[in-house]
């Protein structure tokens, strides 16, 4: 799930590129625009725990933005409970709020169809920089206490991200440290609990095609890092951007 199995039981966004569309130079630009992806992962992991079972899976969605900064999207993946499906309904708004600095505010629908209470919304707040090459990204987001699939438990995530691009060569070099804080029994036992996620990596990219590697890990406890799909793993991604 998009949320780990440390919450049910717990932005790797796939590459996406904005179409071009022909247009007549007296014509007014579209207020809208369409991006979307497919991506084959070697595995899907979520905050740093597997949601396949350590297995590859295929994933893909679409977004569309309007320009004055709104926009609405859903993205999905295989997994390996529930029915073996997650559908994830997002919308928000971004806007920017300083040279180079964009806020961007929203929340996301995770949905699981076929399995009963399941579904859970977490909104989220974020702020993109541009420094040279480099785009740095803070994000918070909360999943409130009450809804159906967390009964009187919640959680509350930070993250960190980095991305550089190497000048006048298709690769950038990626990293994230994130933090989840639930009152749920996060990585398989009760009581307050709290996880450390990080990854480092580098993708290139060759027209609409993306190939990515990355390490990731976590500092959940044995033996549940296991179990849960937590332990350090080299991942693979393939995607095409439309």
């Amino acid at each position: 799930m998009r949320f780990t199995k440390s919450i049910a039981g717990a932005l790797l966004l796939a590459a996406t590129a904005t179409p071009a569309f022909a247009q007549d130079e007296t014509e007014a630009p579209d207020a809208f625009t369409i991006t979307g992806s497919a991506t084959v992962v070697s595995d899907y992991r979520f905050r740093g725990f597997s949601q396949t079972n350590e297995e590859a899976t295929i994933q893909g969605g679409f977004t569309v933005a309007h320009e004055s900064g709104a926009y609405v999207g859903t993205w999905g993946s295989g997994i390996g409970f529930a029915n073996g499906t997650e559908i994830d309904v997002f919308a928000g708004f971004a806007t920017e709020v300083a040279s180079g600095l964009t806020a961007d505010i929203g929340a996301t629908l995770y949905l699981y169809p076929g399995a009963s209470n399941t579904t859970i919304i977490e909104p989220y707040f974020a702020l993109t920089g541009t420094v040279g090459p480099a785009t740095i990204k803070g994000m918070v987001a909360w999943a409130p206490k009450g809804q159906d699939a967390l009964g009187d438990a919640g959680a509350f995530y930070t993250s960190a991200t980095a991305t550089v691009a190497i000048p006048d060569t298709p690769f950038k070099l990626k990293g994230s440290l994130g933090h989840s804080w639930s009152d749920s029994f996060l990585g398989g036992y009760d009581g307050d609990s709290k996880v450390l996620d990080y990854s480092i990596g580098a993708e290139a990219s060759w027209k609409v095609l993306t190939f990515g590697v990355s390490y990731v890990n976590t500092n959940e406890d044995a033996p549940f890092k296991e179990t849960f799909g937590a332990d350090g793993a080299v991942l693979f991604t393939l995607g095409a951007a439309f």
